[in-house]
C-alpha cells in the first residue's frame, strides 16, 4: 500500500519473519526520505518510540517496523484530520519550500494517474 499524506510518502508492507515468511500482524512503514518518517512520528506519538531503521541496499532507505494495529490507529488519525479541498496545495502550504521536492513529486504522480484515466477514456471504458 502506498500512502501520500501531508507528512510524506510511505510504502507499507508486511514485515518478514526470520524464516522468510510474512508476518501479517507486523508492518514495515517505509519511506524514501527520513524526514517523512520523522514527520509521521511527530504527528502520531505512538510511533515515536519506534526506531527509524536504515538497512543497506534496500529500495526504501528508511523504515519503521511496527505492529499493524498501531499502524491502523495512525491511519485513522490521519484520515480524521482531513479538512482541505486540494491535497497538493495543502502539502505545499504546510511544507513550504522545505517540501518542494515532495510537492513536485506529487504533481508527477498526479499526471501519471491522470494519463491512466485518459487511457481508459480513450478506450471507451466508463
Amino acid at each position: 500500500m502506498w500512502i501520500f499524506s501531508i507528512y510524506g510518502f510511505y510504502s507499507i508492507a508486511c514485515a518478514t519473519n526470520k524464516d522468510g515468511t510474512l508476518d501479517p500482524a507486523v508492518v514495515m512503514v517505509r519511506a524514501r526520505c527520513k524526514d517523512h518518517l520523522q514527520n509521521l512520528q511527530k504527528r502520531c506519538p505512538e510511533l515515536a518510540s519506534s526506531k527509524i531503521l536504515s538497512p543497506p541496499n534496500r529500495d526504501y532507505g528508511y523504515r519503521l517496523i511496527i505492529p499493524k494495529a498501531i499502524w491502523v490507529a495512525a491511519l485513522q488519525e490521519l484520515a480524521e484530520e482531513q479538512t482541505w479541498g486540494n491535497f497538493k496545495n495543502e502539502v505545499a502550504r504546510r511544507m513550504g519550500s522545505d517540501g518542494a521536492d515532495y510537492t513536485d513529486a506529487l504533481h508527477d504522480v498526479w499526471r501519471t494517474m491522470y494519463r491512466l484515466q485518459e487511457s481508459e477514456t480513450r478506450q471507451g471504458w466508463s
